[in-house]
């Protein structure tokens, strides 16, 4: 068990890779910002290459970086979750409910004279994370087989919500208000490939290759020997999908910073209060440091890549909308990436029994 110093021997576990992430994905960010204005036409290239709504490049590294993550872990274990009533409400709650109501109060108060970027960050608030918040998770040392579950059940809600909501807080609650209502149509289609490709691949590989390796070869070879030869996997992944994304999007950070400092605050200002006000009930509700920290990042979260095709098909690539969905993944990347460690160091006020490292294969990732 770890004790007050639990967030240096968690960090002291990891590999260089890991150690440094906030400086890889500084590095990687400043690449991609590169490579989009010394290669004009990289990102009209890189935008080209999409499958309908999915663009392949970032699908490609969203795959390589979750398949790891999933592969570690342990199935038979999430019965125990779905059980777990407190944390599957609290998750409802704050993804569901909470959440969006949260962006829309702040994009509607930190840009009442921005109707299009205002629309875009609403919708950035339906769009709950599926993907990229499992690596983060891993890396807090979050409760694997609760993030599984957890995004699954987000997933389902997505496709069977997102468009009701989006009506709802685009034009019900609005005009219940007294504002202005925005009129727009969601693609169910979009929404069920985007939950399929960036959850139901990463999800299917990871499960079969526990479940076979396990039968041919025994968990502790899986999970000693296997584990941490595909863990690197994850980071890189998430490296190339950093690239990629601000490849694509350097020209619009880049001339427009001051629509990009617009967009960000409200942002900033969701994932605070979201992460912090949900790691506080997970505490309060006595879930113990591991669940209390997937309930965090899962409801911080939000799935970048949906809402980057709902904008951009429902409002057209150039739209305000559009560029607003796109600044959501740039800045919620170093923002929860900094939230991992604020996590760690959240670690000591949990009681000592929930600060055991469930980590056999020896790193988070």
């Amino acid at each position: 068990m770890t004790t007050t110093t639990g967030r240096d021997r968690v960090l002291g576990r990891l590999s260089g890779l890991d150690r440094f992430l906030p400086v890889w994905i500084i590095a990687a960010m400043a690449a991609g910002l590169l490579l989009g204005r010394l290669v004009p036409s990289l990102p009209a290239a890189l935008d080209a290459v999409r499958v309908g709504s999915v663009s392949i490049p970032i699908a490609l590294g969203l795959l390589v970086m979750m398949y790891p993550v999933l592969a570690k872990v342990r199935y038979t274990q999430t019965r125990d979750i779905t059980a777990d009533h407190r944390l599957m409400a609290s998750s409802l709650l704050f993804n569901w409910v909470i959440g969006p109501a949260l962006m829309f109060t702040l994009a509607w108060l930190m840009l009442p004279d921005l109707p299009e970027y205002r629309t875009g960050l609403i919708i950035v608030g339906l769009a709950r994370c599926i993907a990229m918040v499992l690596i983060w998770n891993d890396l807090a040392g979050g409760d694997r087989e609760a993030a599984a579950v957890l995004v699954a059940l987000n997933a389902i809600f997505q496709v069977v919500a997102f468009g009701a909501l989006g009506w709802f807080y685009l034009q019900v609650l609005p005009g219940w208000l007294g504002l202005p209502t925005t009129l727009a149509a969601f693609s169910l289609g979009a929404i069920t490939v985007s939950v399929l490709v960036f959850l139901g691949i990463p999800l299917l590989a990871g499960a079969l290759t526990r479940a076979v390796a396990e039968r041919t070869r025994g968990r502790t070879w899986y999970e000693t020997t296997f584990l941490p030869r595909i863990g690197p996997l994850a980071l890189w992944g998430l490296l190339f999908t950093v690239v990629v994304l601000f490849a694509l999007q350097g020209g619009q950070i880049t001339t427009r910073p001051w629509d990009v400092a617009r967009i960000a605050l409200p942002l900033l200002g969701y994932f605070a209060l979201t992460f912090g006000a949900s790691l506080t009930l997970g505490h309060r509700l006595r879930l113990g440091y591991p669940k209390s920290t997937t309930l965090a990042f899962t409801a911080a979260g939000n799935n970048f890549e949906l809402a980057i095709a709902v904008t951009i098909g429902t409002f057209g690539v150039t739209s305000g909308q559009a560029l607003a969905g796109v600044i959501g993944p740039l800045i919620e990347v170093p923002v929860l990436v900094a939230l991992v460690y604020l996590a760690l160091w959240a670690r000591r006020f949990f009681p000592p029994e929930t600060h055991t490292v469930r980590h056999p294969e020896g790193t988070p990732l």
